[in-house]
């Protein structure tokens, strides 16, 4: 189980809380609900969806070395 309290746990949530709202960018229920503000508390999502979705081959590349990170080497 990952600690958010540790580094590594949080980039671990960091990653997942930007891949889901980058996949939730693509659902257009949900694009409208939840990433309709761009500024304030709820602008966090889209902002999240935003890196997610101009940085994704970072962000896939930081996702396969995290797993790789978290399976094999902790």
């Amino acid at each position: 189980m990952a600690n958010v309290y540790s580094l590594d746990g949080l980039l671990v949530f960091g990653l997942l809380f930007i891949c889901t709202c980058a996949y939730l960018k693509k659902v257009p229920r949900v694009k409208g609900w939840l990433l309709a503000e761009k500024r304030g508390v709820w602008g966090v999502f889209f902002k999240a969806s935003v890196i997610g979705t101009r940085l994704h081959l970072t962000v896939a590349l930081s996702c396969v070395t995290m797993a790789f990170y978290v399976l094999f080497l902790k």
